[in-house]
């Protein structure tokens, strides 16, 4: 362990928070839920879950942005790469989550899919390749779509062109919130998007829902401390939103990369695996750079009438905390992550990825 981390993985510092939250007395079992694929895996490496009280339960919600892809994203993705002859560049995650066909599919069939860091890397394709078109498929929330505005405000070559799959986490979770079936009495909030947004639109979410939130960090003490804090706001019945992850997120965030973010792109409606369409939750091109949008420059329409998941699999559901990945009838079974029938079994944020992985204890 690195002496960076040590501090944050303290036992000595883990026994005092749980005992801190463990001695707290709730009038009523408490649900919060974190929206952060990386907290997910966090929580399940070190088995957060099982130093939780049994008051305390810590549900998964739409934290994976290349899960909340919808298959109509990845099926222009494919159509793309099979039928326009593109480069077509993405995440690696990205490229075995199932759609009409996955990306990894189309690369069997001859497509041209390459895996890269970032857009940057993308665009290094492009100007490598000046005889090819490169489509960038950029998925991610807040925190890769600055990179991806930064990438586009230094006006790439015009063989590069973009798939926009980005989307903003504040109006998701006014979306969770009229579930019917979803209870729930605070959020832990993504430590990485909030070192890019700051906590503004939080704060106006806390007082308009009446909940309290907490940003945290993905060490063990930097997300048992938000899950105290959160506790003890829920149990004094205060709404506010506590920020226990101060050594990277302020605020107001990051100023540059949210102006850099507003220059490029606008809000758009944008549809969501397990959600559907959320009012103003994507991300669209601005007029001056809208002759980058691939789907434009190649003709290629989302198809809205595809199956949002294979038959059977539940991961819409899991994604939105309705059911657990062991509640699933494919989960360890038909679904694994050799053989994934969702992508939330895919991605090494995907809640049923993590849970297949590290086989968590559940508190209930």
């Amino acid at each position: 362990m690195s002496d960076v981390l040590e501090p944050f993985r303290d036992p000595g510092r883990l026994r005092g928070l749980t005992h801190r939250l463990c001695n707290l007395t709730p009038s009523k079992p408490i649900a919060f839920m974190h929206v952060c694929g990386t907290h997910e895996n966090a929580i399940g490496r070190f088995g957060i879950r099982s130093l939780v009280p049994r008051w305390l339960r810590v549900i998964a919600g739409p934290g994976c942005p290349v899960c909340v892809c919808p298959p109509a994203e990845i099926d222009a993705a494919a159509r793309l790469s099979l039928d326009h002859g593109v480069i077509l560049a993405t995440f690696g995650d990205m490229v075995r989550v199932p759609g009409r066909i996955s990306l990894a599919e189309a690369r069997a069939r001859g497509a041209d899919v390459r895996v890269v860091r970032g857009v940057h890397d993308a665009v290094r394709l492009a100007e490598r390749h000046p005889d090819r078109q490169v489509v960038m498929f950029a998925v991610g929330f807040e925190t890769t779509a600055c990179t991806t505005a930064a990438a586009v405000a230094a006006r790439p070559p015009d063989n590069f062109t973009l798939l926009l799959a980005h989307r903003l986490i504040p109006p998701a979770l006014h979306a969770l919130m009229e579930l019917p079936d979803l209870r729930l009495d605070g959020f832990l909030l993504p430590g990485h998007a909030t070192t890019v947004t700051g906590t503004a639109d939080y704060e106006a979410f806390a007082a308009a829902t009446n909940l309290p939130a907490a940003v945290a960090g993905f060490e063990p003490v930097d997300i048992l401390l938000g899950l105290e804090r959160l506790a003890t706001l829920a149990v004094h019945g205060r709404v506010e939103v506590t920020n226990a992850y101060a050594r990277a997120v302020r605020p107001a965030g990051n100023p540059r990369a949210i102006g850099i973010t507003d220059k490029v792109f606008e809000p758009t409606d944008a549809p969501w695996r397990g959600l559907g369409v959320i009012p103003g939750s994507g991300l669209s091109l601005r007029e001056p750079y809208r002759q980058l949008d691939a789907l434009d420059r190649f003709g290629v329409t989302l198809d809205p009438d595809l199956p949002e998941s294979f038959p059977g699999c539940e991961c819409g559901r899991v994604m939105v905390g309705l059911v657990e990945p062991e509640d699933c009838p494919l989960f360890d079974n038909a679904c694994t992550p050799s053989s994934p029938r969702g992508g939330c079994m895919v991605s090494l944020e995907g809640t049923c990825h993590s849970r297949f992985v590290y086989r968590e204890v559940r508190n209930d």
